[in-house]
């Protein structure tokens, strides 16, 4: 009984939501369907896992840096914005591009392991700002050229990052993109209700911290049992150690929130045709965060952008499985391979 009622709390809470302070900033850091063997090699570079003071505020970061980088992968989550979940995906994108490029993954602030910033809710544009002072402080004295990868919401964060800093980034990728509301999504209705009511988020946040008190054993096979045999240990125990916090929850639920408001509002239309030749989308085929009408709806207002769509049946939430990190970094590195052959 207690496991399907967990499994009912945390199946729809955990990727039914994309997956997933304007102050002058001071920034300081402190330190299947593909034949996996074909694709990577045998010892894989592990991704360096550090905090990093962006905006004032505690960032979780991975790292993979190339000794000669020919460019500087960023790469955005979706929300919820927990850079662990993505691990798998980053270092196979690292190893798919030989170790030529470095990359970042950069977490959203209070979506974090520990409650760095005491309870304190972040909006979607809290989350775009924290992004660009990450860029302008942190990488404003590296060489190579930026390339921008957003995920679900990420995307959305990438773009507009894209557009404050189009001298720096060269390249934008965006992977089951979330850039607008879905009118006809049930979920998305859903949950716009429950995060728009401060007492169902506060009482669905407790109920999850509650599940983040068991033995860690215990809410991995809780985790595991409901959301199904095929999410990588990664996955699980990214969910485990940060996703069944209460700050966390209620920092998803919140910036959800302001997703909701902000999407209401028509794309930048004239910025991504202007951009056409740098920008590249990959689509899911049954994604209600990045539905198929919005892939054609680009494709009629931005006709020269690359549009890719994922039919190998991965899921909006690709992070999750060892097999759609491994395919998204593929079809990525495949993206990131054609430009760097095209600037030389």
């Amino acid at each position: 009984m207690l496991e399907q009622f967990c499994a009912s709390i945390v199946r729809p809470i955990c990727f039914s939501l994309s997956f997933p302070c304007r102050i002058r900033y001071i920034s300081k850091c402190a330190s299947c369907l593909m034949d996996h063997e074909n694709l990577l090699p045998s010892g894989r570079s592990l991704a360096n896992f550090r905090l990093c003071s962006v905006s004032g505020y505690t960032t979780e970061l991975l790292d993979l840096h190339a000794e000669e980088p020919k460019l500087h992968v960023l790469f955005i989550p979706g929300n919820p914005g927990i850079v662990s979940f993505y691990k798998d995906f980053v270092e196979s994108l690292y190893e798919l591009l030989g170790g030529s490029v470095s990359v970042t993954a950069i977490g959203h602030v209070s979506h974090t392991k520990k409650n760095w910033e005491h309870g304190r809710l972040f909006t979607l544009q809290d989350q775009i700002d924290h992004k660009m002072d990450f860029i302008q402080h942190e990488l404003k004295n590296i060489d190579a050229p930026i390339l921008l990868v957003g995920h679900s919401i990420g995307a959305y964060i990438s773009m507009e990052m894209f557009r404050r800093s189009p001298d720096k980034v060269i390249y934008y990728v965006g992977l089951y993109p979330f850039l607008a509301l879905n009118s006809e999504s049930r979920k998305q209705t859903t949950i716009g209700r429950i995060s728009a009511s401060p007492i169902l988020c506060a009482a669905l946040s407790s109920i999850v911290a509650f599940l983040g008190l068991l033995p860690r054993w215990a809410s991995g096979f809780i985790v595991s049992n409901s959301l199904g045999k095929s999410w990588s240990s990664t996955a699980v125990e990214a969910l485990c150690s940060h996703l069944l916090k209460y700050h966390t929850i209620r920092n998803v639920l919140y910036m959800a929130m302001t997703e909701f408001t902000r999407l209401s509002e028509p794309l930048d239309w004239v910025f991504m045709r202007e951009k056409r030749s740098q920008i590249a989308f990959l689509f899911g085929v049954d994604d209600h965060w990045g539905p198929l009408q919005m892939l054609e709806e680009i494709s009629k207002q931005a006709p020269d952008v690359a549009l890719s769509i994922e039919r190998e049946g991965h899921s909006h939430a690709f992070c999750c499985t060892e097999a759609g990190s491994l395919w998204v970094a593929q079809h990525v590195a495949n993206l990131i391979k054609n430009q760097i052959s095209s600037a030389d």
